[in-house]
């Protein structure tokens, strides 16, 4: 499932369909073009029925109450339960989580703040002994141009952080999370063991995919968007928590990324 420049760029395309912004574009566009045309008894009907379910949607897709049910239960699946233990023998494998171009305000190339938090996670690690090295995976996933990939900009991070240049594998190739597993196993071989670092909402999708690859993988989320587990919690809601929010659907959207990420893997075989 690796991806020709080509195919990554189809798959880059195909992905805007699971965004839910995408849902609310279409449905908006469809109810708008229902009233553009002359008026009759059964389009006013349909007029009527795509507004309800517009509105609907948005405040589905705008819930606190739902967005905490899919990120908990997403970020609950990996529990991080203090320091992993140190292993001579094993690599901190950090996931980036994406970066941001330099232009005429941004003097540089830049890690997105979940890039910095991770690297930073497995700095963290390095700087506690539990392993003598550090990998990082993240090639260029731009579709048009080049430039940086994103582990040298991560490595640079980490190097700021205090973690020696020699002890940093980088792997600058892979573009999808599968790719990031695949690309490690090759670099590192029969070193099995890992210590897994990625945003806590993408543990699980990360930690089936090192799996598949034969690592044994101790996963240690960064950045839980959660405060308690799914089930937890309920009993200090309060009015804004039924109230439509836009950090909400934020996170709704990053959840439903994530879960039709694991399905398709699942259909493609990788899991």
């Amino acid at each position: 499932m690796e991806l020709t420049p080509v195919f990554f760029g189809l798959y880059k395309l195909v992905k805007y369909g699971v965004y839910p912004l995408t849902w609310i574009v279409t449905l908006a566009g469809l109810t708008m073009l229902l009233a553009l045309r002359p008026p009759s008894l059964a389009r006013q009907r349909w007029i009527r029925m795509s507004s309800i379910a517009l509105i609907a949607l948005l405040l589905i897709l705008t819930s606190p109450l739902i967005a905490h049910l899919l990120v908990a239960t997403l970020e609950g699946k990996h529990l991080r339960s203090g320091l992993p233990e140190p292993d001579a023998n094993g690599t901190i494998v950090v996931l980036g989580s994406g970066i941001r171009d330099s232009g005429s305000l941004r003097p540089s190339t830049e890690l997105t703040e979940e890039s910095m938090r991770q690297t930073a996670c497995g700095a963290d690690l390095y700087h506690r002994g539990i392993t003598p090295s550090l990998l990082v995976t993240g090639g260029d996933a731009r579709v048009f141009g080049s430039g940086p990939t994103e582990a040298a900009v991560m490595k640079e991070w980490a190097v700021r952080l205090g973690v020696p240049a020699a002890a940093i594998i980088i792997e600058g190739q892979a573009r999808t999370t599968y790719e990031n597993a695949a690309r490690t196993k090759h670099l590192l071989g029969d070193r099995a063991s890992i210590i897994l670092v990625t945003a806590a909402i993408h543990m699980p999708r990360a930690v089936a995919l090192f799996r598949a690859q034969g690592f044994a993988v101790i996963p240690y989320p960064c950045g839980f968007h959660a405060k308690n587990r799914a089930l937890d919690g309920w009993n200090t809601i309060s009015v804004f928590d039924v109230l439509p929010a836009m950090w909400a659907f934020r996170e709704i959207s990053g959840a439903i990324e994530e879960l039709a990420g694991i399905a398709v893997y699942r259909l493609a075989g990788k899991l």
